[in-house]
């Protein structure tokens, strides 16, 4: 096959990997000492262990001839793509964080960046969430982003308040049942 056929590009499968969100305009990138743990530990395992592995992958695969029926190749130049990719993602999100640490937060009895916050909606059922980053978000793990509208909702209320929240479906209001903070570090 010719050559002129398998043009690679550098902006190839840029649909194929999951968008991060985005950082409302002036706004800061807050995270929670773990977040900005694991996100550090997953760059290091980028450029220590996956990228070297493929890079060499590659190298074999160069070196076996004709590289426009190489799978190996091929497959192994989009890998490296996804990968370096990944690290400038990695690389600019750390740059602009700004740890918090939660245990340290001196109003523990309302709702801040960091806190788990028990809540009952309006049908009774209780919720338990963790305000934390946007990079660390996992909603069915309870984790919401602290620029989600429940977040938004919630900071700043106290133990005992009633907040409302705004959705598409209409006004909800939720009762703050309970605030929690990591325990103090020694």
């Amino acid at each position: 096959m010719n050559k002129a056929f398998v043009k690679e590009s550098d902006r190839d499968d840029d649909d194929d990997l999951p968008q991060a969100q985005a950082l409302p305009a002036g706004m800061r990138n807050y995270m929670t000492p773990e977040g900005y743990a694991r996100l550090r530990d997953e760059l290091a395992h980028l450029m220590t262990v996956e990228r070297p592995s493929v890079v060499q992958i590659v190298s074999w695969a160069a070196s076996n001839g004709d590289r426009s029926e190489n799978g190996d190749y091929l497959y192994g130049k989009k890998r490296l793509r996804e990968i370096d990719r990944r690290m400038r993602f990695l690389t600019k999100r750390l740059d602009i964080a700004e740890v918090v640490d939660a245990s340290v937060q001196p109003n523990r009895d309302q709702v801040f960046f960091g806190a788990t916050v028990v809540y009952a909606d309006k049908a009774g059922a209780e919720h338990t969430v963790r305000i934390v980053g946007v990079d660390e978000a996992e909603p069915l793990a309870g984790k919401i982003s602290w620029i989600s509208p429940v977040a938004r909702a919630l900071i700043k209320a106290r133990e005992g308040d009633t907040v409302v929240l705004r959705t598409p479906g209409g006004v909800e209001e939720l009762d703050i049942l309970e605030v929690r903070y990591p325990p103090l570090q020694a």
